[in-house]
């Protein structure tokens, strides 16, 4: 799916590439960077490591970028890993004991951490102390070790799955929004000249009302349309260019996929626009309830598409109207 916000392979390197490297060139969240300004510039008068960060918001938004910015800012090292990958105790201890005073740890999707995880990490973040066990059974003994003066930065989609002693440990807790058509222009302004597409205004309009409010999906996107005017041999993107690129690939003007057509179709056409639950649009439309959830719902949901009620999800006027399918009120309906 070209226009989800999750992290694709070849997302890697490209983002890289096109990865803001101060607060002045990271586009949007004013209010976040401003607070983050403010810790990081007092933390360095003070001379200590800044207090525990926690970022959330959904996927794509530039909570990664963001902690890099931060460990550039304060000119010292940053550890990323993410919370899946660490799975054993003693592989989380030699992160913690590698790494130096006031070096950063950044642990992207931070709720999916193992509860025996957890159990360490808070003795880590508050005391800096790292609790091990050595031997078993009544010979066993904990030893205390001391850890350097670090900054946890975690990351997450899901606030609500962290649970409340960690979410408490954290001193600044930041939610990232979605991004306005205006500040995904200016991104893609910046992304066009750091690979060198010539894009005008109209096509910087096009690609950024498909961009579904994510940078990622947009650098993604302006990807795609570049390869597509490099092949076709045009000078500069403009928006003639940008809607044929868009539509060879099967996006619509909303940033909206085949999939998320037929996810809305599914609802109207054979559910007569519901309430219908969520386990039953996923088995009439062969996706994962997990994929419904976390893709293409958010986006439907944001646009005002879809929408939740106690019974189940409903298609929306304006659904029915994007699709270009008549729409009669059901009585009851709860929009």
């Amino acid at each position: 799916m070209i226009t989800t916000s999750i992290e694709q392979p070849d997302d890697i390197q490209f983002d890289e590439t096109l990865r803001p490297q101060t607060f002045g060139e990271y586009v949007g969240q004013e209010k976040v960077k401003k607070n983050l300004d403010i810790l990081i510039q007092a933390a360095k008068h003070r001379g200590e490591a800044i207090e525990h960060v926690l970022l959330y918001g959904p996927a794509g938004l530039g909570k990664t970028t963001l902690a890099n910015i931060i460990a550039k800012e304060l000119n010292v090292n940053i550890k990323t890993t993410s919370g899946p990958a660490i799975e054993r105790v003693g592989d989380f201890g030699s992160i913690l004991t590698n790494l130096q005073d006031g070096d950063i740890l950044f642990i992207d999707e931070i709720h999916r951490l193992n509860k025996s995880i957890e159990e360490i990490l808070y003795p880590a973040m508050e005391d800096y102390k790292l609790d091990i066990i050595i031997g078993k059974g009544p010979s066993a003994r904990t030893i205390q070790l001391d850890l350097p003066k670090f900054t946890l930065i975690g990351a997450t989609t899901k606030l609500g799955s962290l649970s409340n002693p960690l979410r408490n440990r954290f001193g600044a807790i930041h939610r990232l929004e979605f991004y306005t058509n205006s500040e995904i222009k200016r991104i893609l302004e910046r992304s066009g000249r750091i690979l060198n597409v010539n894009i005008d205004d109209s096509g910087l309009e096009k690609i950024s009302t498909c961009a579904r409010a994510t940078p990622r999906v947009a650098n993604r996107l302006l990807k795609r349309v570049r390869d597509f005017s490099q092949i076709k041999n045009h000078a500069t993107i403009n928006a003639t260019v940008a809607i044929e690129a868009l539509e060879m690939i099967d996006v619509d003007p909303l940033g909206l996929e085949p999939a998320d057509k037929h996810i809305l179709t599914t609802i109207i056409e054979k559910f007569g626009g519901g309430p219908v639950g969520l386990g039953t649009i996923a088995a009439a439309t062969s996706e994962e309830i997990k994929t419904i959830e976390e893709v293409y719902e958010p986006y439907l949901i944001q646009i005002g598409f879809l929408t939740r009620t106690p019974r189940g999800r409903m298609a929306t006027e304006a659904a029915y109207a994007h699709l270009g399918i008549k729409y009669t009120p059901k009585d009851g309906a709860l929009f």
